[in-house]
This record gives structure tokens, C-alpha cells and sequence, in this order.
């Protein structure tokens, strides 16, 4: 979902770049308010240097294009939706300026579609499923929230005029469904094993 510079007309950018900006300055202005800082600190740079390695590795898949995986869902369910769009916004600076992924003009749009639209989209689901069902809710979370980061991510681009949305529908919903699955099913063990060994981090406030 990494855009690079030049796809995205300049005013376009600007408004991508300004949703930003409001949500990590509403993060921090919770973020200051917060008795657990130092705690929230270490697990965001955590969540943000796992999401750029893990972001950063192509698998082979069965569609013939490598596949990128977020970890973003896994940051909102555990940090919440405000805090992953932080770890999603330093892994995009570094991925732009050591991997040269994606963009500066497109890095609003980029935080738009992979911190906001997947935090809201996974932190929704998870807190409308948590209790019910624990394991149910993070791999309904991690689907869901991919899917509308894919649905938030072609509308980006064919507002741009990239494409037809019947194209890019076409070409990206099954590709992100595949990893949305493979995704939600890592999610689900993985969130089973930190709440085993720091069960503390499944419980602290989501920011």
C-alpha cells in the first residue's frame, strides 16, 4: 500500500497530510495526559522497528506479487487506534528514507490509509467482538481493518485518477484478502502468547 511521490496531485496530498497531522496531534495531546507514558513509549518503538521489518519483507504469493504485511493491527489492538497510527507513521518515515518506500508528498495518504483507516476499522471491530470472543475478535479485527485500509487505499487512488474503481477493486481486494487471512490467523497466537508473558500489555489503556 506504499504510494510513492507523484501519483497523488499536490492539493490532494495536502488534505492526506493534514487528516494526519490532526490525528497524531489529538495522540499526543491524549498521549500527555497519560500516567503510563514511559511504558507506551518502549512499546511504540517496539511495534514501529517489528512493523518496519515485518512490512518491509516480501512472501511469495498465490497471485504472482509478493505479499507486505502490516503488524498495524496488531499495534491498535494492543496500543490502540491513536498509537498505532504513530507506530504506522515511523515506519513509513523510516521505510521512506533507508528502503525508499513510498513518499513525502504521499506519506499523508499513506498514513491515512494504513494508521487511521486501519486503526478505526480494527479498533471497531475488536471492541464490538472483544467479548465475546477473544481470538474471534482479533482475527475479525485484523480482516476487517485490512480491508477497510484497502478500501480507504483505492478510493486514494482513483480519486488521484490512477484508475477505475472496477480496476482496482479488481486487482487489490483478493490480494488483501489473502493477507488479511494469513494476518488474523499470526494475530491470533501471537496475542495468545503476550497475554500468557505480559499480560499487562493486553490490558493497558488504548490510546
Amino acid at each position: 500500500m506504499h504510494i510513492p511521490d507523484g501519483i497523488i496531485p499536490l492539493w490532494q496530498s495536502a488534505i492526506y497530510w493534514t487528516l494526519a497531522l490532526i490525528n497524531l496531534g489529538i495522540f499526543f495531546y491524549i498521549f500527555s495526559h497519560k500516567t503510563d507514558k514511559e511504558m507506551r513509549i518502549v512499546a511504540t518503538g517496539l511495534f514501529a522497528a517489528a512493523a518496519v521489518a515485518v512490512s518491509s519483507i516480501s512472501i511469495p504469493s498465490p497471485f504472482g506479487v509478493p505479499v507486505h504485511f502490516f503488524l498495524i493491527p496488531l499495534a491498535v489492538i494492543i496500543l490502540g487506534p491513536l498509537t498505532a497510527v504513530l507506530v504506522a507513521t515511523l515506519c513509513l518515515i523510516i521505510q521512506f528514507f533507508i528502503l525508499g518506500m513510498g513518499g513525502i508528498t504521499s506519506m499523508g495518504a499513506n498514513i491515512l490509509t494504513m494508521g487511521i483507516g486501519l486503526g478505526i476499522g480494527t479498533f471497531a471491530v475488536y471492541r464490538i467482538i472483544r467479548e465475546l470472543d477473544i481470538s474471534l475478535a482479533v482475527f475479525s479485527a485484523t480482516f476487517l481493518g485490512i480491508m477497510v485500509a484497502t478500501t480507504v487505499h483505492i478510493m486514494v487512488l482513483f480519486a488521484a485518477g490512477v484508475a477505475s474503481a472496477e480496476m482496482l477493486m479488481a486487482t487489490l481486494i483478493p490480494f488483501y484478502i489473502f493477507v488479511a487471512v494469513i494476518e488474523g490467523v499470526a494475530n491470533i497466537f501471537i496475542v495468545s502468547f503476550i497475554g500468557r508473558i505480559k499480560p499487562e500489555l493486553i490490558t493497558m489503556d488504548k490510546v
